[in-house]
């Protein structure tokens, strides 16, 4: 086996470890010994456990920003934009399962500009983008893009790492249903939101605690 091939092979076996253990339950023990390799091959190549992990999710990290990018790259209909960003996460999820479970785990060892939050945020801006031409050209105020962006992909984000495990329903449910709450949500948005005030609030819950028929919250009265 050639060094590169053994890198690989370190690499693949570190990735299966990480992803069932995390960070802190592998040691580079188990890696040597699942590659059938000493200890002293792992610290040649890697200098240690933090130096694999480290490859591990700056690959992932590319991997799956390549995916999340190219949808919002292309152009086209917000809508399907959108459509095509969440069944991206979902594609990955479904055939990279072990890089995603470590990407979403917590590390010590993880750069700032190699997290899973930090690759969130990247989407996130070019997501406002999109978000501020659209709100232009609806008459909302485009300053108020990048709160809009961090929500949407926070959101299809949250719901991905929830059908990592669930995997139920088909992910081109999850995607549908994602789509139909944001894209709904988007176009109903206030020109200027406002909490509900309190003396508002206070007569609703009297009225629900009342047991009378509840009357529809203030600011849902319109009509589909």
């Amino acid at each position: 086996m050639t060094g590169r091939e053994r890198r690989e092979q370190l690499l693949l076996v570190a990735r299966a470890l990480f992803a069932e253990k995390g960070f802190e339950g592998t040691s580079v023990e188990e890696i040597a010994a699942r590659a059938l390799v000493s200890k002293p091959v792992v610290y040649e190549h890697f200098g240690g456990k933090e130096g694999i992990y480290a490859v591990i999710v700056d690959r992932e990290v590319g991997t799956l920003l390549t995916a999340l990018t190219g949808p919002l790259t292309r152009g086209g209909h917000p809508k399907v934009t959108v459509e095509a960003t969440a069944l991206a996460l979902l594609d990955y999820i479904e055939t990279n399962t072990d890089g995603f479970r470590i990407l979403v785990r917590d590390s010590p060892v993880a750069q700032a500009t190699g997290t899973f939050s930090s690759l969130i945020g990247d989407v996130a801006t070019q997501v406002e983008h999109i978000l501020a031409e659209q709100f232009q050209s609806q008459g909302l105020d485009p300053k108020t893009a990048p709160i809009y962006a961090q929500m949407l992909v926070g959101m299809i984000a949250l719901t991905g790492q929830w059908w990592l495990e669930a995997r139920s329903p088909e992910k081109s449910e999850v995607a549908a249903a994602l789509v139909n709450l944001a894209w709904n949500g988007l176009k109903g948005l206030e020109r200027r939101p406002r909490l509900t005030p309190p003396a508002v609030r206070e007569r609703v819950e009297r009225v629900e605690r009342s047991g009378s028929p509840t009357a529809p919250w203030p600011g849902t009265e319109r009509s589909r």
